[in-house]
């Protein structure tokens, strides 16, 4: 009888393209993070044998360079807060909405943050201009019909123009520290709708989400109405879920719901099943059985909030050792009632 170890067939054979591919890893001098260079090299090496046509190869290049070159745009920037602001293009400046977005890109410029459009006029235009240049991005769309960035930003080296509307977007979230929406049209509602779902569904993390009218405007409020009358009253969404936005006409309203939002709370990140949030000043020990007491409803069975030390796990993130942290056990369903949390842990 033939033993075992003879029998026993190898489990999972290394790729042979491995020893390949770490000797470019080696030429290019990547040393970090090089698990996930091997991985993104094998994917592109695995379309070799998938059905992938030449539009399909196309797309999945021109999709890679515009994440990657957009990533370059960004990144001397890491350290300073960002809010994306969307509206029409079709706004004039004479109107009462156009003048709100140029005095709150103006109020968020003074409050440190720096602006994201999509790079046109009306609206975009009017809270870059406020801003100003050196305190503007340009997330700009390449579209049939020509589109020129506004003229604050135009021939500045952070517009940047996309061939697709996702990846796009996907921009806009990620390197978005708040979000104002201002009156608009299809493309307006569509990042509205958007940014709604991604943070209902937890698949990007909870920010300030404002949506500003002009001085005694009802655009928005007509929206809430609307959502409120046919959404939650068919039953299709949560009270909890208007946690998520602001509604305001009031420009210094909607600059502090954007700075209060980072007085206390400054990040999270989920480690296994626990929520790790960050924290500027670490709260005091009866505020934390208050907290419990509170938000129960939004922890797993028979667990509490706890303040903890940072993971092992976060030891890519050196700059944020010294933060306090609540190790909060959620239950990632209802975020509406997250955003509350984090709003209570603000008072502090």
């Amino acid at each position: 009888m033939k033993s075992k170890s003879v029998i026993k067939k190898r489990e999972n054979p290394s790729n042979p393209l491995d020893n390949n591919i770490d000797e470019l890893l080696d030429a290019a001098g990547i040393t970090e993070h090089r698990q996930h260079f091997k991985e993104m090299i094998s994917i592109v090496l695995g379309l070799h044998a998938s059905p992938a046509d030449l539009g399909d190869l196309k797309q999945f290049k021109r999709v890679m360079r515009e994440i990657r070159d957009a990533n370059k745009v960004f990144a001397p920037y890491r350290g300073i807060k960002k809010i994306s602001v969307f509206g029409s293009a079709r706004t004039q400046p004479a109107s009462p909405t156009y003048k709100a977005a140029l005095r709150f890109g103006k109020l968020m410029q003074e409050a440190g943050y720096m602006i994201i459009t999509g790079g046109g006029d009306g609206i975009m235009g009017a809270a870059q201009a406020g801003a100003g240049r050196q305190h503007g991005f340009a997330l700009n769309i390449e579209l049939p019909f020509e589109q020129q960035p506004n003229e604050t930003i135009r021939g500045d080296s952070k517009l940047f123009t996309f061939k697709y509307f996702f990846t796009r977007k996907l921009n806009f979230v990620k390197h978005s520290d708040a979000i104002a929406l201002f009156p608009g049209g299809f493309g307006t509602m569509d990042e509205a709708f958007e940014t709604f779902t991604l943070m209902q569904t937890g698949k990007s993390e909870i920010i300030p989400l404002v949506l500003v009218d002009a001085p005694r405007g009802n655009f928005w409020k007509t929206f809430e109405k609307y959502l409120r009358e046919h959404l939650l009253g068919d039953g299709l969404i949560s009270e909890e879920d208007f946690t998520l936005f602001k509604i305001t006409d009031d420009l210094e309203f909607a600059r502090r719901e954007v700075v209060n939002f980072y007085y206390n709370f400054h990040s999270y990140r989920y480690i296994d099943d626990v929520m790790v949030i960050r924290l500027h000043r670490q709260i005091p020990g009866g505020a934390l059985v208050r907290l419990n007491e509170d938000f129960h409803d939004i922890l797993r069975h028979d667990t509490l909030i706890s303040i903890c030390d940072p993971y092992p796990e976060e030891s890519n993130q050196p700059e944020l050792a010294s933060l306090p942290r609540l190790c909060v056990p959620f239950n990632r369903r209802n975020l509406g009632r997250l955003r509350a949390l984090l709003d209570r842990l603000n008072q502090f």
